[in-house]
């Protein structure tokens, strides 16, 4: 018996030792498989440090807008660009970055908000006006004139990869204490103790919750948070929670508070517009109150602190009130702590929410956009502009582009609502327009419309749409007559005549009948008047007598392509361009033939602010800067009073219509000496618009041209050395005396112009003017000019 104890004892305890000894083993292999879990997560964290945290969108801006004496402050649309870039109007005198006041005709002072890169940042200004323009600008801290004064760029759009997150990095030293503070006293107060758990604050909210019998308060540190946003899901489980502990902990082992904190405050969400995702402190001050950080008042950054908790619901868009509730808590929270003093509590408090207006801006520019997005596609990974937060500065003028699409939706409303056939139809595409507007001494597009709706249609007419260009060439063709001459080797001038009868042009084997508007026809005319009035016959003999090889050639130097075809109807217009084409062409006639590349990106940036590429201006000679300004000169008859006349600005201009056969085109390009601007109306398919480029239009380009150069003081069309401009008597061509019921000034190349004074008329001898350059001027005797031509409709 004894025995039989003392073997179940040996086999008890070896049972024992085997469990303990399992124990141990499994013990063993947790611990292994514990050690191995937690080096996953400590290489997760090191990665996430180490790498790139966020995918950052490359941004797309417009050209900054200069200020200098001249500029009128209203018609300008300065106000509106101040307010879309974040400035503030306020009745007394600007304090805060982003302030100004205006004293309507007289005053305007301005608290210049931060603008990278400019000597302007953070300078308070003053523009004295005088009747609403710019007549002064200066520094007021000390009366330091200034030139000229630029406000930034406006954002137009971002390049995403999938996800819309907007988020602009920040250091933690751009960081105020105070909004640092802030968010301390909302979210871990304890933050520079704890080593990434604060056990207290677990407890505490372990002890609200139970006695809530609901969570009414959370525990998790700033680092948690972080961990939970950069690797975890939201879901409420233990294991999760487990793993967002342990990361916590393996952060602050590892890295610093200061570079924990950085993290945080870039990372952290703060609500959201539409698909857009706001993210990170200073996308949040921009979002809510278009500031930098450091711009905010106290109240504001408590405000931001408080949308940590939950974003949306203490938007102050969307619950107003329990923003202000959270607000407030945040800041009795600063007082209670010290961080703020009692005055600066009660002033807080009494603020105002003051968030900017809550509507999604819609996207502007969109056409712009893209075509920006295809240039830098060429040069650059499709990874690095949706990551690598590239700040990409375009040409565009944001003011002039919403006039263009203001001009071109209104224009197209107006041709609908006036003429039946152009209503839009069940299964028929609806009437099209499109516009663009280049600088012509550099090339840039400052505005670009490539359709009625972006929404609707993403071809932009403007670079994808090639249409014939009908009258728009002539000026090609008499641009080849001035250059090249008379077979004879004599000169053509504005003043020559070409017969405009009925015409035909032999070639092939086949014979070509140009035929004028409404078959009308006028004799012996001036080529001034053959353009102005844009006669086809009078027109085709002139390119006759020129010849088609030096036609085209002038026409392929002045920026029309290749693909030209060398038949007379050509001279008409019967080649295809797009509407950019044209305006390269005609921005070498107002560019004193000098032909630009067009340009839309200006410079791209890394997000530091880094020039990794920038765009120069390319200009090439195209045609004598004579002949471009004699071009010029009779093109600006065209406005004064020809087919044009209904387009009158208040600046200098110049322009030519179009219409093209059938009227399926309908065009006019037009320019001032700083903007060419070229509009397109018509249907995709071809169909008939059966009205006149100076009916579908011109009224576009008019609207646009007088927004684009209101409030802008205007420049003249200067003539070139080689140039003599000499009144003359249009009906002879001669010098303009005293008795010619009408004079115009005429542009001749130096030792051309008449001599003898007009013979048609009574003679007199012609008044030199010696404060106009010694051009020759006609005696007034009464005042008055008869208009001996009419505005023709082709």
């Amino acid at each position: 018996m004894a025995r039989h104890k003392q073997v179940r004892s040996a086999r008890g305890g070896q049972f024992l030792a085997a469990i303990l000894i399992g124990l141990g083993i499994a013990g063993a292999f947790g611990a292994v498989g514990a050690w191995r879990f937690y080096r996953q997560l400590e290489t997760q964290v090191a990665n996430k440090f180490s790498g790139r945290r966020w995918d950052l969108p490359s941004r797309i801006y417009s050209a900054p807008f200069a200020l200098f004496p001249g500029v009128h402050a209203e018609r300008s649309g300065l106000l509106e660009r101040l307010s879309r870039l974040g400035y503030v109007r306020v009745d007394g005198a600007p304090r805060q970055p982003g302030d100004y006041r205006f004293a309507e005709g007289r005053l305007l002072e301005l608290a210049l908000r931060k603008n990278p890169g400019s000597r302007d940042d953070a300078r308070q200004v003053q523009l004295q006006l005088e009747e609403g323009r710019i007549v002064r600008m200066v520094a007021e801290d000390d009366g330091e004139e200034i030139s000229v004064l630029e406000l930034p760029g406006e954002p137009l759009a971002g390049i995403y990869d999938r996800v819309w997150e907007s988020r602009q990095l920040v250091s933690v030293a751009e960081v105020p204490s105070l909004l640092v503070q802030a968010i301390l006293a909302a979210e871990d107060r304890r933050f520079f103790e704890h080593a990434g758990v604060d056990w207290r604050a677990v407890l505490r909210a372990l002890w609200v919750n139970m006695r809530a019998g609901g969570v009414q308060q959370g525990g998790s540190t700033l680092t948690q948070q972080l961990m939970k946003n950069f690797f975890l899901s939201t879901e409420r489980t233990v294991q999760r929670k487990v793993v967002e502990l342990l990361m916590a902990f393996i952060a602050e082992r590892r890295y610093s508070k200061l570079e924990i904190l950085e993290s945080y405050l870039n990372e952290i969400y703060l609500g959201q517009v539409g698909a857009k995702g706001i993210f990170g402190i200073r996308e949040g001050a921009d979002f809510y109150f278009g500031k930098d950080p450091g711009n905010l008042t106290l109240g504001q950054t408590a405000l931001l602190a408080g949308l940590i908790q939950a974003p949306n619901r203490y938007s102050p868009y969307h619950a107003p009130e329990r923003a202000l509730k959270r607000r407030n808590v945040v800041l009795n929270r600063m007082r209670r702590f010290g961080m703020i003093t009692e005055a600066d509590h009660r002033a807080a408090k009494a603020e105002a929410v003051g968030v900017r207006p809550a509507a999604e801006p819609p996207r502007v520019a969109p056409y712009y956009v893209d075509y920006v997005q295809e240039e830098l596609a060429a040069t650059h990974p499709a990874a690095v502009l949706t990551q690598d937060g590239l700040q990409i500065h375009t040409a565009l003028d944001a003011e002039l582009q919403r006039a263009a699409e203001q001009a071109v939706q209104g224009g197209l409303a107006e041709l609908e609502q006036s003429y039946e056939w152009l209503r839009p139809r069940p299964n028929l595409p609806s009437l099209e327009a499109c516009l663009v507007a280049i600088h012509p001494h550099t090339g840039e597009i400052k505005a670009m419309v490539g359709g009625r709706s972006y929404g609707q249609s993403q071809f932009n007419r403007v670079v994808q749409a090639r249409r014939q260009v009908g009258s728009l060439f002539k000026p090609v063709v008499y641009a080849a007559a001035l250059i090249h001459g008379h077979p004879d080797g004599s000169l053509w001038l504005p003043t020559s005549r070409v017969d405009d009868t009925p015409f035909e042009w032999a070639f092939d084997a086949r014979v070509w009948k140009p035929a004028n508007y409404a078959d009308e026809y006028f004799g012996i005319v001036t080529i001034r008047e053959a353009l102005e009035r844009s006669l086809n016959a009078a027109t085709a003999r002139a390119a006759h007598e020129v010849g088609l090889a030096p036609i085209v050639s002038t026409a392929h130097e002045l920026g029309f392509d290749d693909g030209l075809p060398a038949v007379p109807a050509i001279v008409l217009g019967a080649g295809e361009a797009t509407p950019l084409q044209v305006a390269r062409v005609y921005a070498a006639f107002a560019n004193d033939g000098l032909r630009p590349t067009p340009l839309a990106t200006r410079r791209v940036e890394t997000a530091s602010g880094q020039i990794l590429e920038r765009r120069g201006i390319q200009l090439a000679r195209a045609i004598p800067s004579d002949v471009a300004f004699m071009v010029t000169h009779m093109l600006r008859g065209v406005l004064e009073r020809g087919t044009g006349r209904a387009g009158q600005l208040e600046v200098p201009a110049a322009g030519k219509t179009g219409t093209t056969d059938a009227y399926r085109d309908a065009w006019f390009a037009g320019y001032t000496p700083d903007l060419v601007t070229v509009v397109w109306v018509g249907f995709d398919q071809g169909r008939a618009l059966k009205l006149p480029g100076s009916k579908a239009a011109l009224p576009i380009w008019a609207h646009f041209m007088r927004m684009a150069t209101a409030g802008r003081p205007g420049t003249p069309f200067r003539a070139p050395p080689g140039v003599t401009l000499t009144y003359i008597d249009p009906e002879s061509g001669e010098l303009a005396t005293d008795q010619c019921p009408t004079a115009i000034e005429e542009a001749f190349p130096t030792g051309a112009s008449p001599t003898s004074s007009c013979r048609i008329h009574s003679p007199s001898i012609p008044v030199t003017d010696g404060q106009n350059g010694g051009r020759e001027q006609p005696q007034k005797s009464d005042g008055s000019r008869r208009r001996r031509w009419l505005p023709w409709p082709f």
